[in-house]
This record gives C-alpha cells, structure tokens and sequence, in this order.
C-alpha cells in the first residue's frame, strides 16, 4: 500500500507528466493538427513524447500515442514498454488503444474522454478487456478541463474556417455567374 508521501509524489509526477503532454498538444494546435499530446514515462522520466502529425505527415497513424510509443520503444531498446506509463491529453482511439495493449504499456492516464472513438472505456475498452492477453490500470481527468477547452474551440475554429471558406466559394461562383451573363 502507498505511503500519503509516496501518494502525493505520484500525484505531483502524474500532474507534472500531463502537463509536459498539454504542452504538446498546444504544439499540435499551432500546427493546425488536433491537439493532443503524449509522453510515456519509465522510471519517472520521459523516454517518448509526440503530438498529433497526421495532416502534416500525411500519416493516418501520426497520432501523439504512436509517437510518443515509438520513441519509447527506440529508447528502450524494446518492443514491450513494461512498467511505462503513457500521459495522454485524449482519450486512445482504437488504434492507439490497440497499440498500448500490444506494448504492454503499464498504466494509462488520459485528461478527457473521446465519446466518438475513445477506446480506454468510453465507446470501447480495449485496454481493459477479458479476451486480451494484456489490461492497462486507466485513470482519467487529471487537466480534464484544459484539456477539453483545447479540443472545442480548435474544433470550433475550424467549423468557423470551413464555413468561411464554403461562403467565399459560394460568392466567387456567383461573381462568375453573373459575369457570364
């Protein structure tokens, strides 16, 4: 059982370990890349990080999880991640989900939940399910809020961008038109 003082170190790594992957989903952000960020931690160090890439590597698999995880792997020396835990600022999706089952990552904490395609107990469970041969302990909320706000309004501001665009489009096909009149 975990000491208050062994209690509270876990909290303030984990809190400090989410932050440093909020941070990395702000780089997303001002990418134009959905913003969510990773870090998969050993031994209280971070050995992998990454940030959504997929528009810019025009990479359907660029997600922050499988970065961060590669990068992991690469510093182990390893294919399986035993022991590491992954911070992640959204819930997995399934791929991602699949993938920390397949390294066997320890531990999963994620800010806020994916109702759409979230894997770690919203739509799915992958990483806690009796026919596979590997579960992950999940946690989820810690910088729920922060989280959550950076997904809806770049969200929003997209919607807003392609509305913007739609509209441009719309007035410059109607100057054609009455120009060929």
């Amino acid at each position: 059982m975990l000491t208050t003082q062994e209690t509270k170190k876990n909290t303030d790594n984990d809190s400090s370990f989410m932050q440093r992957a909020f941070e990395l989903a702000q780089q997303a952000e001002q990418q134009d890349e959905i913003p969510v960020g990773a870090v998969v931690v050993y031994q209280d160090k971070i050995i992998g990080e990454g940030f959504n890439q997929s528009i810019s590597l025009n990479d359907p698999s660029a997600h922050a999880e499988m970065i961060a995880i590669r990068q992991a792997a690469s510093h182990l020396n390893n294919y399986r991640l035993l022991n590491c835990t992954l911070y992640v600022t959204l819930e997995p999706c399934p791929m991602c989900a699949g993938l920390l089952v397949h390294s066997r990552i320890n531990r999963l904490v994620f800010a806020t939940s994916d109702l759409k395609t979230g894997c770690a107990g919203s739509v799915f469970n992958l990483v806690d399910n009796e026919k596979l041969n590997h579960k992950i302990t999940v946690e989820q909320g810690l910088l729920s809020t922060e989280c959550s706000e950076l997904l809806s309004s770049f969200f929003k501001r997209r919607r807003k961008e392609k509305k913007a665009l739609k509209k441009l489009i719309k007035s410059q096909d109607e100057q054609r038109d009455n120009i060929s009149e």
